[in-house]
């Protein structure tokens, strides 16, 4: 079910284990979060940063951010825009914290009465709060009453045990969650898909009272929803591209989003690798160590690069312990094939990360940092993977010229 790849996929992008949250126990914090520079003038372009994020408290490494506003339904006044946001392409909707947020959006009704809410659970924790309608606006993109996740809405403090037993820690704080929200750019349209429309006990939808929240069935068109899917154009997906980062790494490195897949002259298609997803979770597969993982991804809402090697030695520091920690840097070799037969073999190197973190205390690209994956059989391509790259996401309703969604490309 596309829940469950919500679930396993931000898990690694808000856990201890590298990508998000800022809570990980370590000076080196690897978040989820959003930020962003000043918006290029091209209406389908905004920018993006890998920054330390939005706290000082605890920096974010590899994560990449950008700016959005958002408005209430219809208004071109009530409006709020918010930097620090995620940019995350292996999750789908936007998603903000209420503590960030000084407008209120009006909440969407359960099918069968009360307020809808959702529950997004991850490794180390989960996120709660309602689902309500907003106008996102991003550069010179609309996208006109689209369901957001407000997370952490002190008005929905009535949380199942069914949503808070998933995982041990609320996650509804910038501290917490590592950002001001999550922009998920994924190649599905809605986060739970039909699934949610037709199973009760779905693990996300819950219809909420005053003083009780039952699991319910939700329409597509009320699930919290890609925003890209919802522009009037440049609506088929979206491009990432960021330059190349030294192996020691970079204080911030600044890129750019880009919308939409040959709709117009600066997101037109060339010669890249194309590799499709498959339909119902969007893995592909990584060939790796002789061994083919199945449940593999491009995440850049990953911190890192995630796989097991038994052969590279992990860190002994115990806030480092399920990172890699090699003596030298190591070369190594991935190949990347998609449903279609496609197939890439990808070069990466491996670094020390608890001597990345303690050469440069300030860096927040650091491009060659990886650890184990707690995902049997997945191989997580985070962050790094972009650096140096232009990579497009297709959505599963597009159509562009290299072929319909969902795929990759590269």
């Amino acid at each position: 079910m596309r829940a469950a790849l919500v679930g396993l996929c931000t898990a690694l992008c808000l856990s201890a284990l590298g990508c998000g949250g800022g809570n990980g126990g370590s000076s080196l914090s690897l978040g989820d979060s959003g930020g962003g520079g000043s918006t290029p003038s091209v209406s389908n372009v905004v920018d993006v940063v890998v920054d330390t994020g939005p706290t000082s408290t605890s920096p974010d490494v590899n994560t990449l951010f950008t700016t959005v506003t958002v408005c209430s339904p219809g208004s071109t006044t009530n409006c709020q825009t918010i930097d620090h946001i995620e940019v995350d392409t292996q999750s789908f909707g936007l998603r903000v914290l209420a503590s960030a947020m000084t407008l209120a959006l009006p909440v969407q009704p359960a099918a069968n009465g009360g307020s809808l809410a959702e529950c997004t659970a991850f490794v180390d924790g989960y996120s709660w709060g309602p689902v309500a309608l907003a106008d996102v606006k991003i550069s010179g993109e609309t996208a006109s009453s689209v369901p957001v996740q407000v997370i952490g809405d002190p008005s929905f403090s009535n949380i199942p045990a069914s949503c808070s037993g998933q995982a041990p820690v609320e996650e509804d704080t910038v501290a917490s969650f590592g950002a001001n929200g999550i922009l998920g750019i994924g190649v599905f349209d809605q986060d739970c898909g039909t699934q949610c429309v037709t199973a009760v006990d779905n693990g996300f939808y819950y219809a909420c009272s005053s003083t009780l929240c039952q699991p319910t069935t939700v329409p597509l068109a009320q699930q919290v929803t890609n925003p890209v899917s919802l522009f009037a154009t440049d609506n088929n997906g979206s491009i990432i591209e960021l330059p190349s980062v030294a192996a020691q790494g970079a204080a911030t490195v600044t890129g750019s989003l880009i919308f939409g897949i040959d709709t117009q002259t600066n997101n037109a298609s060339g010669t890249e690798t194309v590799l499709t997803v498959d339909p119902q979770f969007g893995y592909l597969t990584a060939l790796f160590n002789g061994e083919s993982l199945a449940m593999s991804f491009i995440d850049s809402g990953s911190s890192g690069i995630f796989f097991n090697d038994t052969d590279i030695v992990q860190c002994t520091d115990p806030s480092f312990s399920q990172f890699f920690c090699p003596a030298s840097t190591l070369s190594l070799t991935v190949t990347l094939q998609g449903t279609n037969g496609v197939a890439g073999a990808i070069g990466f190197s491996i670094g020390n990360a608890q001597t990345l973190e303690a050469d440069n205390p300030t860096f927040a690209a650091l491009p060659t940092l990886a650890g184990t994956n707690p995902i049997p059989g997945s191989f997580d391509f985070g962050l790094p993977f972009y650096f140096g790259r232009r990579v497009a996401t297709a959505l599963e309703s597009g159509t562009t010229t290299l072929g319909a969604g969902p795929y990759v490309a590269y």
